[in-house]
């Protein structure tokens, strides 16, 4: 049918959706952080309490000197210090290079073989105050865009007017629609179901009604509307940026936009599911 959805349907394993490595981002910090700050408060208290003043004169307590470090000091105060200073490096430096490692993931989304096969893509199109979405055979749909479930789904975001943000919380997609240039994003979503679509840069006076859905659906499902409405197209097939030089720039990964003449026009020609 289509070489994209040909493939398997099962994501492997490799494979994971930007909510989920936000998610483990977040649980990663949390538990680092939490396991951090019980171990500095309970040394803390433990300090405290051995260090309290019962009346009595304190006997072989060294205090350290202003602006030096207690290098001198006995009982390992030194030693304790420089542990602390090491082990603080440590974890500060491997939770850099783990989150480096994911964020590089998500910028650049799967990759291999299977992954350049499976990916979809889509153009985005904001126009004051509705979503277009523009498929590679053509269709156009208004305000909901229709995708198979586990897929990689990839999206050329711009606009026709002003600027606008494409973003879909739930799938932690977001992307900066921008007009004559192209934000590049992708995401896979591993449910169906709805996810609800919002902007998230101030446009006018409708902003807030600037609402769309994105409608996950089964492989067989999708398969069968994609067909179903690709052959109810009967205008000239919508170009997709790879038609228009949509090759990323250096700076912020765009590239050109196409002219899309009456926008409000073509907006509400999109095929219905």
């Amino acid at each position: 049918m289509f070489e994209y959805l040909a493939l398997a349907h099962q994501v492997p394993e490799e494979w994971r959706a930007q909510s989920a490595v936000f998610s483990e981002l977040f649980f990663v910090f949390l538990a680092v952080g939490t396991l951090v700050g019980v171990v500095v408060v309970s040394y803390t208290l433990l300090h405290l309490y051995r260090n309290r003043d019962d009346g009595t004169d304190p006997k072989g307590f060294e205090a350290p000197q202003l602006g030096e470090l207690p290098t001198g000091q006995s009982g390992g105060k030194s030693s304790k210090l420089f542990l602390s200073f090491g082990l603080s490096a440590i974890i500060v430096i491997s939770l850099v290079v783990y989150s480096y490692g994911l964020l590089l993931y998500v910028e650049q989304g799967p990759s291999g073989d299977v992954a350049d096969e499976q990916n979809m893509e889509v153009e985005v199109v904001g126009i004051q105050f509705i979503w277009q979405f523009n498929y590679d055979n053509g269709v156009q749909t208004t305000d909901t865009l229709y995708v198979p479930q586990g897929e990689v789904v990839r999206l050329a975001v711009t606009s026709d007017d002003v600027w606008h943000n494409f973003g879909a919380p739930e799938l932690r997609v977001k992307a900066d629609a921008i007009p004559g240039e192209y934000s590049h994003t992708w995401f896979i979503a591993n449910e169906t179901g709805t996810y609800d679509v919002k902007c998230y840069e101030l446009c006018g006076s409708g902003h807030s009604q600037m609402t769309a859905e994105i409608n996950v659906m089964e492989e067989e499902e999708f398969d069968e509307w994609y067909e179903k409405a690709g052959a109810n197209v009967t205008e000239t097939p919508t170009p997709t940026p790879d038609d228009h030089g949509g090759d990323e720039d250096e700076g912020g990964g765009h590239g050109s936009q196409p002219a899309h003449g009456d926008a409000a026009t073509n907006a509400r020609m999109g095929v219905a599911a």
